[in-house]
């Protein structure tokens, strides 16, 4: 009697996914690495609405696309267009990857000061060759199958090393561009940060679409932009990573990062989702030692039918540490926003001080957020708080402003500007900060 073993579709999917991100994926000594990520996603299949990290987001639109890989010399990518996407502050430290690719003709890294390198994995400097081995593929939750995906399927990493006591002022802009194909593509961008004991860093990361004018247009070939960044913040050191995700308006777009904090350094992210069909961007940070300081700003705008996700964890390890979160949504059209916050205060974790907070504008009957802030803390002298608020726009406002001489559409955009100004102010790049918030405006009803 022969038995048949039935083969869920995610499964199948999965498998197909893998090969395809295989193919040609080679860096010298990273084999073991990514046998064993492509083992781990052997043993998994791709989430769905039964798994509770899930439960609000049906990745089944991904399921019905088949994606492939193409390799960078098909873009051409000489006769791609970025200016539009330099930053005045970045001209001499930036880098380009189109498709996940590094490419060094659209990149410069000529303003940098000693102590620092920036540039892709296979150009690393001899004297960081084994000690890339005890950073890269090596943060908490590299086991998540999107992470080992991209992990089994390395083919190269965008890689900022600062070394001890480094202060580098001029911010570091890393553009990740994907292409848009005949057929749909995959693309795995990959970043590794390592900010050493005492250093400094500013790191901006943008993934987008390379569509001329605003790259929130949509595009009617769907792509999937599968991405991972892994950011190590040593003792006593500061890194402000600012995250803008503008991908066309059909993308896949599923992000990780990852951030390991060592005693007394500094953290703060500000991740801007405005763009994609649906997103999810994952944001864990382990406490590796007492007194850090964390700061999560985050913004997602979006409308129409897309779905942006946002999942954060802060696991708080040891004592004295600080951790302030607040994240807005403004949600219009048939547009979903996830948000799930979770803040871990085990009992090690004394004297900790953490506050977290999510408002969602709802700007149509049609427009749903999903929100579950959570504490989960069995310390006993901590101060921690979390909620969340879910709103429309205030009619008494409009109405105020409008016995001000502004019409309503504008009254609308002011409140609209105001509410997500209290995120984008804290951008430290003032051109970043003046196209956001140009894009917030031109997106307002």
């Amino acid at each position: 009697m022969s038995i048949q073993v039935s083969v869920k579709p995610e499964q199948t999917y999965l498998t197909a996914l893998l090969e395809q991100v295989q193919k040609n994926a080679a860096l010298d000594g990273l084999q073991e690495l990514r046998q064993h990520a492509a083992a781990i996603v052997q043993e998994q299949g791709i989430p769905t609405r039964r798994d509770e990290e899930w439960r609000f987001t049906d990745l089944s639109p991904l399921l019905q696309v088949t994606f492939q890989r193409i390799e960078t010399r098909e873009v051409a990518p000489l006769q791609l267009d970025i200016t539009s996407l330099i930053l005045p502050e970045a001209t001499d430290s930036r880098l380009v990857f189109i498709n996940g690719v590094y490419v060094p003709n659209l990149s410069s890294v000529a303003g940098l000061p000693e102590g620092v390198y920036v540039g892709n994995l296979a150009e690393l400097p001899s004297q960081y060759d084994t000690r890339i081995r005890d950073y890269l593929g090596k943060q908490q939750g590299a086991s998540d199958v999107f992470t080992a995906l991209n992990t089994a399927g390395l083919t190269d990493v965008a890689v900022v090393w600062a070394s001890k006591n480094a202060i580098v002022e001029t911010p570091i802009h890393l553009l990740f561009i994907s292409t848009t194909n005949e057929v749909p593509i995959i693309s795995q961008p990959r970043c590794l940060v390592v900010a050493e004991a005492g250093s400094s860093l500013n790191v901006i990361e943008h993934y987008g679409a390379n569509v001329e004018g605003c790259p929130d247009i949509p595009v009617n070939r769907p792509y999937f932009t599968n991405q991972v960044t892994e950011i190590w913040v040593e003792e006593n050191a500061e890194v402000i990573h600012t995250r803008n995700q503008r991908e066309a308006g059909e993308a896949f777009h599923i992000g990780k990062t990852a951030i390991a904090q060592a005693r007394n350094s500094r953290y703060t992210c500000n991740a801007i989702s405005l763009g994609a069909k649906l997103s999810r961007h994952n944001l864990d940070v382990f406490q590796t030692g007492e007194g850090t300081q964390t700061t999560l700003n985050g913004l997602t705008m979006i409308g129409g039918k897309q779905v942006a996700d946002t999942h954060s964890a802060i696991a708080l390890n040891h004592p004295n540490g600080i951790s302030n979160q607040l994240h807005k949504c403004i949600i219009d059209d048939h547009g979903h926003a996830v948000f799930n916050g979770k803040i871990f205060v085990p009992q090690a974790a004394q004297y900790t001080n953490a506050g977290q907070l999510n408002r969602n504008l709802l700007l149509s009957p049609k427009a749903r957020v999903d929100t579950k802030p959570q504490l989960e803390i069995t310390a006993d002298q901590v101060k921690c708080a979390h909620g969340a608020t879910v709103s429309q726009l205030d009619a008494d406002e409009v109405f105020y402003l409008q016995s001000r001489g502004i019409n309503a559409t504008n009254a609308r955009e002011l409140l609209l500007d105001a509410f997500a100004a209290e995120i984008l102010d804290r951008i430290p790049v003032a051109s970043l900060h003046q196209k956001l918030s140009r894009c917030v405006s031109c997106r307002t009803p």
